[in-house]
């Protein structure tokens, strides 16, 4: 580094004795290839609807996404993580979904938010259950962190739903085909 460069880009050191470090490895991996993708879903959107009567709600729930993923990078240098090998594929997924739902509109772009923040919400619920079975004071930085994406997503989800999201054509196929890709993207990005 030059002078004057940082070597670690987050001020909080963390204890590495004693954690779950596959586990850990597993939960910030794939948390980060979600905002990832998510704030590429929403790049997407914006491309599309930025200009449109719904383009300051998109980017104000993207400015949330782009903080999750500013931190879910300082947890990856803080517990030594190191990123799925997929975010390339993810960032054309991300977009491509993003700008693809918008296409059908405000309220297929609702949808398409509705679908991904109730994976995402129900997967970082899972992640809280595991923590705490794990050790919830060990964990209670990470735990802060999870709990409170967790409840941005639900906003963004109650969100859509305030939106329309499901006055959109086949919504309920819409969603299901959406949630089948985030389950399948979650499954891969955290074993790769």
């Amino acid at each position: 580094p030059g002078a004057g460069a940082a070597l670690r880009p987050c001020s909080s050191r963390v204890a590495q004795d004693g954690i779950n470090k596959p586990v850990i490895d597993r939960i910030i991996r794939v948390d980060h290839a979600g905002e990832y993708g998510a704030n590429r879903i929403y790049a997407g959107q914006m491309a599309v609807l930025g200009r449109s009567s719904v383009g300051p709600v998109i980017q104000q729930m993207w400015n949330q996404e782009k903080n999750h993923l500013k931190r879910f990078n300082e947890l990856m240098v803080a517990y030594r993580v190191r990123p799925t090998v997929l975010l390339p594929f993810w960032n054309v997924a991300g977009f491509v979904l993003g700008a693809g739902s918008a296409l059908l509109g405000k309220k297929g772009a609702m949808a398409c938010t509705v679908a991904v923040e109730e994976s995402i919400s129900e997967h970082y619920n899972n992640q809280i259950r595991t923590l705490i079975e794990e050790d919830p004071e060990k964990y209670k930085e990470l735990l802060q962190v999870i709990k409170q994406f967790r409840d941005e997503e639900q906003e963004h989800h109650d969100t859509g739903l305030e939106h329309d999201a499901e006055a959109t054509p086949a919504y309920s196929v819409l969603k299901t085909a959406i949630q089948l890709g985030c389950k399948a993207a979650i499954f891969l990005s955290e074993r790769i």
